[in-house]
Formats: C-alpha cells, structure tokens, sequence
C-alpha cells in the first residue's frame, strides 16, 4: 500500500450486510484500494463466508466439505459478525438493526443476494428442498447418496445443474418443467429447444408443458393428474433479491425487487451502495437497466463500489459499472457459457450445428456483436467477450463459419 493511498483513505466506518461473494469482495476490494478504516462483514449464516457455485457440484456430491473463501480476514482487519440477521435500515440515524442490537455505520454496502422462490404449497412438506446455502447441500448429499428418485421441479440453470449431480450420483431423475423448453425465461426457443435432449442423454427424464399441481409426502402430482414418485423433490423456479428486509427503509427498489443503483452503485440513500445479486444496475452498453443474478457481477460490481467510496472522500471522479455480463454453467457432461444480453439484438448466427458436442451462437444487433452462446467452445466465448466490450461490427458471413476464429469476423 502506497502512502499517497493511506493519506488518502478515509477513516470512515464500512459496514457490508452480506457474506456471500458480492460481500466478501466488497470488503477486499476496500483494502485492495488502500481503505484503512474499519470494515465489518455481517453474515447471516453462521458459516466462514464461502463460494456458493461448488454447491451444485463438488460439495453436493461429497467431493468437497465446503467451499470457504481463502481470504485472510484477519490478516486485511476484516470483522466478521456471521449467524447475524439484520432486520431493518434506519437511514437517518446511520444505523442497521440487528438481532444483536443497532450497528451504526458510515457508508453501507448491500450484498444481500438472492433468495429461491418456493413452490407455493409446499411449506412443511417432508423431503422438498432449494439449493442455495451450504446448509441445503448437506441436507441434500444424503439423498443422492441413498440414490432416492428425484423429481426437479424447474429446468432452468439450477434445475439441469442438480440433475447432472444426481444423475452422477445413481438417482433417477425426472425433470418437470411448465414451460415448453428448459431455460425458456432465458434464451429463444431455437437455441434453448436442442438442449432438450441433454437430459434424456444423461437418463434425466424431461417433462415439459408440465404443471405441478400439489406435492405430497414422496409424489408429485401433475396438473393432467400424473402421479411421479419422489423421494425428494429439489425446487429450482428462480431467485428474487433478498430484500424484503428495506422495506420502509427509503431505499428505492425496481419491479423485480432488486435495489436500483446508479452507474457508481449508489442507492437512492445516501452513503449506501448496492452490490451482486440484490442489486440491478443501468447498462450505457445495452441501454436498459440489468439485473444480473451470476457469479461474474458479484465479483466486479464490489471494486465499483469501493471505487465509489473512496472517490466521495477524495473528490475523484466516480467509477461507472458497466461490465458485459457474463456466466458459465457445467450439465451434462457440457461447459455452457454465455456473455452479453441479447435482449434487444435483431440477427442471430449459428457456428456450427445445435446436435454435435459443440457449438455456439451470436447475437448481433445493428451488425455489432452483443451477446454470444457457447457449448464446448470457450474460445469462441473469450474471443466474444472481447468484441462485445469493443463493440466490434462483424461479417456475419464469417461469424457463422465456426472455422473462421470470431475475433477474424470483426470488420
């Protein structure tokens, strides 16, 4: 750490409510920037902080007993306060409210998260389980490991991941999905539709169209009166923002219950920053505002954020959030990764065909790239990924020949 840093760095006091990875960078990227006051992470679990996409993986299949982060917390004066709900924001007087009574702060960093959506109805239901915490993985290896019939209510993301584990783990697997294709809320019909045949590849049965209509102690019972026997049922719907606890707080959220922070990730607070899956963000690059629910946003948007408190002491110039999004997911024996946002682009481009090991597609809008696909092709995606940000134009000619290397299709 320079001095011009240390003379710099406020003796503010920093407190981040959330101890997810959006959290725990928020506090490293504080000290990485030269910050030297007190920084205090709140938890609600009361695990050491750890890294949540092993989950669905490694520590779900028993390859791993956790998946801690390896950062020194003592070491960069980091407090932990971990097993601590934190239960509202009173704004005016600079103070969160805790189980553990008030915490004053000086600046505010929300890192809150996500939270799975339940099915309704199935509240207190034996043997029904959401994937997102260390503790639901270890509820759930003893169920692989007895290699139960499982039914996977939703065939999005985290629906094909927890089937792949369970697949590999000797269970029967049936996925029930209401849409017509698995991830229908997140990619067009023709790119989602080939990977309809991954889960019958794996022996996962895919029921689509499918509506649960109740979910009883070891079956779930479909809308056109099918009766699926499970000895557990693992539900992957979606997640919303954690945020329910700001209400009343002054802080504005969207629609989507995500806090609505500007360019820097300041909220409509002032003081209080906004990092990671609670938060959506205005993108200049796609001209709409972005609620990104992955890995990749909740490890930038924490050096934004600290950026940003630095510069209200210093005086400098905010920093502007702004990434391309970016996301992997491993199933079925495939590497699927995805950057950009595709929502408003008005030609897509295959490279290569939907029915081999690999391929991918590009989404191009006015000529420029602006999101790519990839399955089993990571250079396509590290190429892409780079054109996106230079927002390169390409020749669509040779951006759809998976011969030509893509950063060779930019005009």
């Amino acid at each position: 750490m320079s001095e011009q840093q240390t003379e710099k760095s406020p003796a503010r006091n920093v407190v981040i409510v959330g101890a997810g990875m959006a959290g725990v960078q928020s506090a490293v990227a504080l000290r990485e920037a030269g910050f030297t006051g007190p920084v205090t992470l709140i938890g609600a679990e009361p695990h050491q902080p750890y890294d949540r996409p092993p989950l669905s993986k490694a520590v779900l299949l028993g390859k791993a007993e956790d998946s801690a982060f390896d950062v020194d917390f003592e070491a960069l004066d980091i407090t932990l306060r971990l097993g601590l709900d934190v239960t509202a924001l009173r704004a005016a007087a600079h103070v969160l409210d805790t189980a553990e009574g008030p915490v004053p702060y000086d600046s505010l960093v929300l890192a809150t998260g996500a939270e799975p959506i339940a099915l309704p109805g199935t509240e207190g239901v034996p043997g029904v389980h959401l994937l997102r915490t260390l503790d639901d993985a270890a509820r759930l290896r003893p169920v692989l490991d007895r290699q139960h019939d499982v039914v996977v209510v939703g065939a999005g993301w985290i629906g094909a991941e927890f089937a792949t584990a369970a697949r590999a783990a000797g269970c029967a697997v049936t996925v029930v999905e209401a849409a017509a294709r698995p991830l229908a809320g997140t990619l067009p019909a023709e790119v989602a539709a080939p990977m309809a045949a991954w889960y019958a590849e794996s022996g996962a049965e895919l029921l689509t169209g499918a509506r649960v209509e109740r979910v009883e102690e070891g079956a779930v019972v479909l809308a056109d009166g099918r009766t699926l026997p499970a000895g557990a049922v693992v539900v992957g719907i979606g997640a919303r923002p954690a945020t329910g606890w700001l209400a009343g707080s002054g802080i504005a959220l969207g629609q989507d219950g995500s806090v609505t922070a500007d360019s820097a990730l300041r909220t409509s607070l002032p003081d209080v920053y906004a990092v990671g899956d609670c938060a959506s963000f205005p993108s200049a690059r796609y001209g709409t505002r972005l609620l990104v629910h992955h890995w990749d946003n909740a490890l930038q948007g924490p050096r934004t954020a600290a950026a940003a408190i630095m510069a209200a002491e210093s005086g400098e110039p905010l920093p502007v959030h702004d990434p391309v999004p970016y996301f992997w997911s491993e199933q079925f024996g495939r590497f699927v990764q995805y950057a950009g946002h595709h929502a408003d682009a008005d030609t897509l481009l295959w490279r290569g065909d939907a029915a081999d090991a690999a391929w991918s597609v590009c989404w191009l809008s006015e000529g420029a790239l602006v999101a790519v696909l990839a399955v089993g092709r990571p250079r396509d995606l590290a190429q892409g990924r780079r054109l996106i940000e230079s927002g390169a134009v390409l020749d669509p000619e040779k951006a759809a020949d998976p011969a030509v290397p893509l950063k060779s299709a930019a005009l």
